[in-house]
């Protein structure tokens, strides 16, 4: 392997006159597999590197990005995107990140043990994950997937005006999706366990999950609509709080796009309600010691106690806004230029555990998945729609399965009507934690 940083800093260091460089070289290996029937039915193994890097000159930004790493493509990506800033429009906000002085902090998310993990003892792993879903309950019509996918990859950062950054990180997982019931009445349930290296992988978490999502689902239909209180399943949660991320960014608050727009300093929710982004949190699979322009990463309060404390920037977002940076960039790879983005969300756990909050909400509607967020959500007026499927909550338990229902409110009144907020935190392979959420009061429609 090249030297990543070494590529960085040359490319930075070609900057002239009042031009600013900033180089983004990366490089990454990722295996997927997938089994059916005992066997094999998709491999794919892969390698890519290239380079991403942004020039900015009189107020003006151009990218380009090159695959490879030589330096021929260094020079070639460098030359394209100085030629495409002569053609962008001038904006007095553009400019490369400036050190802060906040020193990173030393994040181990590497494992050298999943590299070197040979490919068939993937594979085996999908193949026992699919064998095990099978075995597992007897009203499994099909297992439509069983698969095994991991990724490995560095990255350095550098730009002109000092910003030097290196991370590398692995991570791997294995997810499987079953359908269950008979043909006038079938259902689907997913699971997956997520770790950094092989052993961390739990296939029984995985089948367990899969099949009590889908099985206690079987026999639902559609309840009379309502106004009830709502239990979110933690990955409903997880969905919930990366709405929020949405609305707390600097660039959609500055551009009056967010419904939090002129509200810092305000109650927004709950007192027990806090906000956190912590992408130094090793437990966060978006954790990183840097962000996507080389700042380090750091602990930020964004809902403080139920008040609206702070918001996400980047650099340009921070230099619209007239603030600073809160190392909240983030970008898909090489090929992309960076924007803002939360990474390690979670919400300040409660005292109760799911069962506990159940019991204490007594009667309402469990939600164990949504659907047409995209749609559903405005999130500069707040307003909440979406489908969902769960079970109803009577007299403390558990009771019988719901569909094609619709659950509605508004952002603003949902953090207002928060009357639990679970302990059972659980890292999800996104940009938030899941936890269980009551909520006092939202529209149930139905029939």
């Amino acid at each position: 392997m090249p030297d990543l940083m070494n590529i960085a800093e040359k490319i930075a260091s070609d900057a002239q006159g009042d031009e600013q460089v900033e180089a983004f070289v990366g490089w990454g290996t990722s295996t997927e597999a997938r089994a059916y029937k005992g066997e094999v039915e998709s491999l794919s193994a892969a390698e890519s590197a290239g380079i991403g890097v942004r020039v900015i000159s009189s107020h003006r930004q151009g990218f380009a990005y090159v695959g490879g790493l030589s330096e021929d493509a260094a020079r070639e990506a460098l030359r394209q995107a100085r030629d495409n800033s002569l053609f962008a429009t001038p904006d007095e906000a553009v400019g490369l990140a400036r050190p802060d002085g906040i020193a990173p902090q030393e994040i181990d998310l590497w494992r050298d043990k999943l590299l070197h993990t040979p490919t068939e003892e993937k594979i085996n792993l999908a193949i026992e994950l699919d064998n095990a879903c099978r075995k597992a309950d007897s009203r499994i019509r099909q297992v439509t997937s069983s698969d095994y996918g991991d990724s490995a990859g560095e990255v350095a950062v550098c730009n002109s005006l000092g910003i030097k950054a290196y991370a590398r990180e692995s991570v791997c997982y294995i997810a499987t999706d079953i359908l269950v019931g008979e043909q006038s009445d079938t259902m689907s349930g997913s699971g997956y366990s997520v770790g950094r290296e092989i052993d961390d992988l739990l296939p029984e978490k995985a089948v367990n999950d899969a099949v009590l999502r889908s099985t206690r689902l079987l026999g639902a239909k559609k309840q009379k609509s309502a106004q009830l209180a709502v239990v979110l399943d933690k990955r409903v949660t997880a969905t919930l709080v990366s709405i929020l991320a949405g609305t707390l960014s600097g660039e959609e608050v500055v551009k009056q796009r967010s419904l939090f727009a002129d509200r810092l300093g305000d109650r927004v929710g709950i007192e027990t309600f806090t906000l956190i982004e912590d992408p130094t949190n090793i437990s966060a699979f978006g954790a990183s010691a840097f962000d996507a322009e080389g700042l380090a990463s750091r602990k930020l309060t964004l809902i403080d106690q139920g008040k609206l404390s702070g918001f996400l920037y980047d650099t340009y977002s921070s230099r619209l806004a007239g603030t600073t940076s809160t190392a909240s960039a983030v970008r898909a790879g090489y090929k992309s230029t960076p924007s803002v983005g939360a990474r390690a969300l979670s919400l300040l756990p409660g005292d109760l555990n799911e069962t506990q909050i159940i019991d204490k909400v007594g009667n309402g509607f469990y939600v164990q998945e949504i659907s047409g967020v995209h749609s559903g959500v405005n999130r500069i007026s707040g307003d909440f729609s979406v489908g969902a499927e769960g079970l109803m909550i009577r007299n403390g338990q558990l009771g019988e399965a719901v569909k094609e229902v619709t659950i509605a409110s508004t952002i603003q009144k949902m953090l207002q009507d928060i009357l639990y907020i679970g302990n059972d935190i659980e890292w999800l392979p996104s940009s938030a934690a899941g936890v269980t959420l009551a909520i006092g009061e939202m529209s149930l429609s139905g029939s």
